[in-house]
């Protein structure tokens, strides 16, 4: 039982911090990349941070939640700048066995950067949560446009899916299947380009090989996804993905999706919804854009459009200047309110009066829970974490720094230097090992 708990909160607490936190230049206790937005130039160093309780961000207000946890404003306290930064407490990821998941959507984002992705800065993680610093974008997500009743005609439609094909077609370059495409994961920036979020589902693909397991939403899913649940595993592939661009686009047209389904509908009825009722389409839509549809919701794959090429060569696309869809030089009919926040107010509202353990409380309640342990402020786990890398400097010849405060404590290496995936198993091996002498009482 001990082992068990010790090797859920080791993956937590030990790959989250040796296998992610990816910057481009450490600069006292603060991180960042040096390039700006020029993620693709910036030097790949292997950070691991342990937080104290000197935050780096002031925290504004919160923005969304989810089951992974939530999203809030933050200010980068040096150089000004605002991010979005999603943050997943440690225990409940172990209690609802979603740490796999976690760890695979950090793995993944430290690797993708495209101008309709929300892309990702770096992570780092404290005694109670895991953070995660992205792009900030206040134009909010679809579903809220969806729900505040706003019309999206056909030529922002169009380039909407224009802009999502172009992110599918970068994902598919890196074998990445998002399998999760859904107004909720579709933000708007400021002048009203959409950019696609959350990867906790993600899959990778290698190769020719088809995925098999189950995930997404199921109003969202495309039909070879149900095979799985009936019992078959012909598996899946990009596909799914374009199925549910063709979803979302007929949602956004028509304020409603094609299939009647809820995330409760037993799969044997879904896929005899999906062999008996025919989607409509209303006569005001033009003869382009239901074909259009029509292909993105064929239910045999092989005549789906399921690649960028594809969608490319179609008539009603060929006038398209891909160019200046990828450099956003084409205005979106719908711009988002700047002089409001585009989400649903309760959320702040949740974080500040029903939050049992606010964000912005956190330093308080920390120092005030340190001083009543008696302790000297540094977590059980931080000592723990600086003893695996007095270990690992040893044999690896690594360089470990030890920041003015005592507020940080920081081993880098260059990833050309060394295999993260080696290095990483090496700290966790030895972490498990001082977790596991703490255990049985044996003493340090």
């Amino acid at each position: 039982m001990h082992c068990e708990k010790i090797s859920a909160y080791l993956c937590v607490c030990v790959c989250v911090c040796v296998c992610v936190c990816v910057c481009g230049q450490i600069s006292g206790s603060q991180l960042f990349h040096p390039q700006g937005n020029n993620r693709e130039g910036k030097p790949y160093v292997l950070v691991v941070m342990v937080a104290r309780n000197k935050q780096p961000h002031s925290i504004l207000r919160a923005i969304g939640k989810g089951s992974f946890g939530k999203v809030c404003i933050v200010q980068k306290k040096d150089t000004k700048k605002m991010y979005a930064m999603k943050y997943m407490n440690k225990l409940k990821c172990v209690e609802r066995n979603e740490v796999r998941n976690v760890l695979k959507e950090l793995q993944i984002m430290q690797n993708l950067e495209h101008p309709f992705l929300v892309n990702f800065w770096y992570s780092f993680q404290d005694e109670e949560d895991m953070f995660m610093v992205v792009d900030l974008l206040l134009g909010g997500d679809l579903r809220y446009h969806l729900q505040q009743n706003v019309h999206f005609s056909e030529s922002t439609v169009k380039l909407y899916v224009c802009e999502l094909a172009l992110a599918l077609g970068y994902l598919r370059t890196k074998r990445i299947i998002h399998r999760d495409i859904k107004p909720d994961n579709i933000l708007l920036d400021e002048h009203g380009h959409v950019h696609l979020t959350d990867f906790n589902i993600a899959a990778i693909v290698k190769d020719d090989l088809k995925a098999t397991s189950i995930a997404g939403t199921k109003p969202y899913m495309a039909p070879e996804l149900f095979q799985t649940f009936e019992g078959s595993h012909p598996g899946y592939s990009f596909s799914v993905d374009w199925w549910s661009l063709g979803i979302t686009a007929y949602e956004l047209l028509r304020g409603q999706r094609p299939y009647v389904m809820r995330s409760s509908t037993p799969a044997n009825e879904i896929l005899q919804t999906f062999h008996k009722v025919h989607p409509s389409y209303p006569a005001a839509w033009s003869l382009e854009m239901k074909s259009l549809l029509r292909k993105l919701l064929c239910i045999d794959v092989q005549k789906r459009i399921s690649c960028l090429a594809e969608l490319q060569d179609l008539d009603y696309m060929s006038h398209v200047n891909w160019d200046a869809v990828l450099s956003k030089q084409l205005p979106p009919g719908f711009i988002p309110n700047r002089r409001r926040l585009n989400c649903d107010p309760t959320f702040e509202l949740e974080e500040m009066i029903l939050e049992s353990k606010p964000l912005h409380k956190k330093k308080k309640r920390l120092a005030r829970k340190n001083k009543d342990q008696g302790s000297d402020g540094s977590p059980q786990v931080s000592l723990l974490t600086l003893n695996a890398i007095i270990q690992l400097n040893g044999r690896d010849n690594c360089s470990v720094e030890k920041l003015g405060g005592n507020q940080n404590i920081i081993l880098w290496r260059k990833r050309d230097q060394v295999d993260t995936r080696d290095y990483a198993r090496a700290a966790y091996g030895v972490i498990y090992k001082i977790i596991k002498r703490r255990v049985s009482g044996q003493i340090l």
